[in-house]
């Protein structure tokens, strides 16, 4: 982008929004050129409702932007999924209508919203690709949230057939990183993990208990590196077609991975065990990121176990101002 622009990112003081907000600082710092051309505003959830349509363009009228980042929405856990399915799936359609018509109506060059990898379909083939969004229902646990974020694929085909806007969407992999949410009746696997071993320990418990087998596989991204591809995909990627933003396949671990690693950065000294009468959701979801990887080939991801480190680094020096 070498003209002026202006960047509104929903969801801008959660777990993704605070993460590019410190990759564009750093930019800042380093005075680059893309840097020097782009003003960016990060607004949560206190600057506006964006369930509420009113609220939305009164947003949009008030920054002008020309180009958007949209990451806000209804999130949470398996168990906060499997709860409430309905809620996620009217809360979510409603925040993505809002945000994409009012980036029409203010003719705003392109979107990039954030979509997920368990919108794929519950009984396919792996690796997942691009192609295969539609392709059958989504596991059952989740099917709210994922046929919410399945349909800002259709709008964006929509926006770009009817109106020829660039509006597209990226498919991470799970992420965590600093500022997650780690309260534990709504975060995902790893900041609840990490958050329970932090309470364990204070307490001294002996063992701690992973909810689970620990034996489904997934693939882990850290919010920097999404961050970093995010700001990529904003400047350089041209296509309405979804594009999935993970680390590669033979980096997917297991949740007893994940749970061995937050105990040696924690160096928790107890035992590890399996509370198998809990459900373990979807096995897997290993996603292919060949199309990443064609249009990037040099992009370098952090290793999971330094990420791991910082994460319960980060955590344990702002328990008391994280989300908990």
């Amino acid at each position: 982008m070498s003209e002026k622009s202006v960047i509104l990112v929903t969801g801008g003081s959660g777990l993704v929004g605070q993460a590019i907000k410190a990759v564009i600082e750093k930019e800042k710092a380093l005075s680059t050129d893309s840097s020097k051309n782009e003003t960016w505003i990060f607004c949560g959830s206190k600057d506006g409702d964006l369930r509420d349509k009113s609220e939305t363009e009164a947003l949009f009228n008030k920054h002008k932007p020309t180009h958007v980042i949209h990451l806000a929405a209804m999130v949470g856990g398996l168990f906060h999924n499997m709860a409430h399915n309905l809620d996620f799936f009217r809360e979510n359609m409603a925040i993505n209508d809002n945000v994409l018509n009012a980036s029409y109506k203010n003719n705003v060059k392109k979107v990039v919203s954030c979509l997920s990898t368990c919108i794929f379909p519950d009984k396919t083939t792996y690796p997942i690709d691009e192609a295969m969004v539609h392709n059958g229902p989504p596991h059952n646990s989740n099917y709210g949230y994922s046929y919410a974020k399945r349909m800002i694929d259709v709008l964006n085909r929509g926006y770009h057939e009817s109106h020829g806007y660039m509006f597209t969407s990226v498919i991470p992999c799970n992420v965590f990183g600093p500022y997650d949410n780690f309260n534990l009746q709504s975060s995902h696997v790893i900041p609840a993990l990490i958050r329970r071993m932090d309470d364990a320990i204070q307490r001294g418990d002996p063992t701690f208990t992973v909810m689970g087998s620990g034996k489904p596989l997934r693939q882990f991204i850290y919010s920097l590196d999404l961050a970093k591809l995010f700001v990529w995909v904003l400047r350089s990627y041209e296509s309405v077609e979804p594009i999935i933003l993970s680390v590669d396949e033979e980096d997917e671990v297991t949740i007893s991975n994940v749970a061995e690693m937050i105990k040696k950065a924690y160096n928790y000294q107890g035992e590890i065990v399996y509370d198998t009468t809990k459900a373990d959701g979807q096995y897997k979801k290993t996603a292919s990121n060949k199309k990443l990887r064609s249009l990037y080939k040099e992009f370098q991801f952090t290793s999971f176990e330094k990420a791991i480190h910082d994460t319960v680094v980060w955590f344990k020096e702002n328990r008391e101002k994280a989300r908990t």
